[in-house]
C-alpha cells in the first residue's frame, strides 16, 4: 500500500526540509519535458508527486493524513490478517481432505493386495475410484512392494521352522559308553584297546605291574620258592 511518503521517497518522520528536497528531486526526474517519448507516464507521475507534496508540506493536512492513514493501515492490517487466517484454514482443510483420500486409496489397495491381486489390478482399481493417475501408480507400486516383502519374510520364517535340527548330532563316544555298559565283554575289550598305547609307551611299567600279579597267584608263589631252593643248592 503506497503512501504519500513513498511517492516522494521519504520516511514518515521526515522533516519539512527533507520533504522539500525530495519533492524537487522527484519533480526534476519526472517532469514531462525531461522524459521525451514517455510523456504520458511522466505527466501522471509528476502529478502524483505534486499532490503528495501539497499535502505533506502543509502541517495541518499532513496531520490529518497521518491520522487517516494510520486508521486505514490498522483496518488494512486487520483485513489482511483475516484473509491470511482464512487462507490458512482453507489450506489446512484441503490438506486434511487430501490425506484422508490418500489413506482411503491405500486401504483399498491393501485390501485387494491381501486377496492376491497384482500391481496392475491395484492400479486399475484405484483409477476406477477416480484416483489421480500419478498417485494411483505410486500407491500401487508401494503396496505391491510391501506385499512382496511380507511374502518373502513369511517364506523365510517358514523355511527356518522346517529346517532340520542339526544340533542333536550323534555322539559316538556316548554310544560307545552306552554299549559298554550294556555288554561287559565290550567294556573289557574297550579297556584293553585303550591300554595298548600305554603298554607300548611304558613296557617297564607294564612288567612291574605284572610282577605283583604273579606274586599273589598260588602258582607264582610255588615257582618262587622252587627257584630259591635251587639257588640254595648252588651255594
Amino acid at each position: 500500500m503506497a503512501t504519500l511518503y513513498d511517492t516522494l521517497g521519504v520516511p514518515t518522520h521526515a522533516t519539512e526540509e527533507e520533504i522539500k528536497r525530495a519533492y524537487r528531486k522527484a519533480a526534476m526526474k519526472w517532469h514531462p519535458d525531461r522524459n521525451g517519448g514517455a510523456e504520458e507516464v511522466a505527466r501522471a507521475t509528476f502529478q502524483e508527486i505534486r499532490d503528495a507534496y501539497a499535502i505533506l508540506s502543509d502541517a495541518a493536512q499532513r496531520k490529518v493524513y497521518d491520522s487517516v492513514y494510520a486508521e486505514q493501515m490498522r483496518g488494512w492490517e486487520a483485513q489482511h490478517a483475516r484473509r491470511q487466517q482464512a487462507q490458512t484454514e482453507r489450506e489446512a482443510a484441503a490438506r486434511a481432505a487430501d490425506e484422508a483420500a490418500y489413506a482411503e486409496m491405500v486401504a483399498l489397495a491393501m485390501r485387494f493386495a491381501d486377496d492376491g491381486h497384482n500391481r496392475d489390478v491395484l492400479f486399475g482399481v484405484l483409477l476406477g475410484r477416480r484416483c489421480e493417475v500419478g498417485r494411483a501408480a505410486q500407491i500401487a507400486d508401494s503396496v505391491s512392494a510391501l506385499q512382496a516383502a511380507r511374502r518373502e519374510a513369511a517364506k523365510a520364517q517358514a523355511d527356518a521352522a522346517n529346517a532340520p535340527d542339526v544340533s542333536g548330532a550323534h555322539d559316538v563316544s556316548g554310544v560307545a559308553d552306552a554299549s559298554a555298559e550294556s555288554d561287559p565283554t565290550l567294556a573289557k575289550q574297550d579297556a584293553a584297546v585303550q591300554d595298548v598305547p600305554a603298554r607300548r609307551a611304558n613296557p617297564e611299567k607294564q612288567e612291574k605291574r605284572a610282577e605283583p600279579a604273579a606274586a599273589t597267584h598260588p602258582a607264582g608263589v610255588l615257582e618262587g620258592l622252587w627257584f630259591q631252593f635251587l639257588n640254595g643248592l648252588r651255594f
